[in-house]
């Protein structure tokens, strides 16, 4: 997951250090010596404007004084390493295990939510082309049928994967679907079955309601299925993604967030406030629009970036 916030070709992105540095205005000394208390007051206000939430910011700074006052912080990359074993820890509280919750008696059922645009088409892809360079056998179940593009875009994907498709005709049934993919899969005794769904608007009722059939139906040919529900939510978009995670959750159990777009520089804190108000796991990050842009979430990694001088 190396240079998270950087792709080929772009322009290098500050950092939140490299930001923080920016609006301190004394000599770095002075702030270890604890001669300028207000620069720790402006750390607060960077963390805040970067999405990390109010509780979580109070608690990186307090923890980051906490040391300093030990004599833990004496140098600059003493303070990045307190800062950034800070976020480490509060995307480790709670349920923060990454790893996908596979089913050992049968396919694994994957439903994917989130709004039109957040990425959540090319994500089943990548993921699929992951599963598949692994020797599974995937199946690709298309529910978001308010859009013939929707489709067309997933069966592209299936394709391109080498993985199977169903999908229904334009305006069908999006639970219907759902369960057809699901008993396709079982049918041909594949490993992973990824239904996509719509996401017209975070705030639609009739969304919503919609998603939880596609629940309840899937449960009805799989008994325990699905087993993960991930959201998928753009990372740049900072605030509204946290208002998208709060929705969605509400009206399915959302089992693990990805995020396909980071940002260093100003929504970065994001990824730690969305895990901790739902309480759980930062699943995958993608880091570009090919095929095998898609990794693991790492804490540490994601930790080490954020701060990276």
């Amino acid at each position: 997951m190396a240079r998270l916030f950087r792709r080929k070709d772009d322009v290098p992105k500050r950092s939140l250090w490299q930001r923080f540095k920016d609006v301190v205005t004394t000599d770095m000394s002075v702030l270890f010596r604890g001669v300028d208390e207000g620069s720790l007051e402006q750390l607060e206000t960077l963390l805040i404007e970067s999405d990390f939430g109010i509780p979580t910011s109070l608690a990186l700074v307090a923890e980051v004084e906490r040391r300093h006052k030990r004599g833990e912080v004496k140098t600059e990359q003493e303070f990045r390493r307190a800062l950034a074993d800070g976020v480490e820890a509060a995307l480790r509280k709670g349920n923060s295990d990454p790893a996908l919750c596979l089913n050992p008696g049968g396919p694994t059922v994957l439903l994917v939510i989130g709004v039109n645009g957040a990425g959540k088409t090319t994500f089943i892809g990548k993921l699929s082309a992951a599963f598949r360079a692994q020797g599974k056998r995937v199946l690709l179940g298309a529910a978001d049928t308010f859009r013939a593009g929707a489709i067309d875009q997933l069966r592209v994907w299936a394709e391109r994967s080498g993985v199977d498709f169903v999908g229904g005709a334009p305006g069908s049934d999006p639970a219907s679907v759902a369960y057809d993919a699901v008993d396709a899969g079982i049918t041909r005794g594949v490993d992973l079955i990824i239904v996509d769904t719509a996401g017209r608007l975070h705030t639609s009722d009739d969304l919503m309601t919609e998603l939880r059939k596609i629940h309840r139906v899937i449960g009805k040919r799989l008994p325990d299925a699905p087993h993960e529900i991930l959201l998928v939510l753009d990372g740049t978009i900072g605030q509204n993604a946290l208002s998208q995670a709060r929705t969605f959750s509400a009206a399915v159990p959302v089992t693990g967030v990805v995020v396909t777009t980071l940002d260093g520089t100003a929504k970065g804190g994001i990824v730690v406030a969305v895990h901790e108000a739902l309480n759980v796991p930062i699943k995958y990050v993608g880091l570009g629009e090919q095929i095998g842009d898609l990794e693991p979430f790492d804490a540490g990694e994601y930790a080490r970036e954020l701060v990276a001088s």
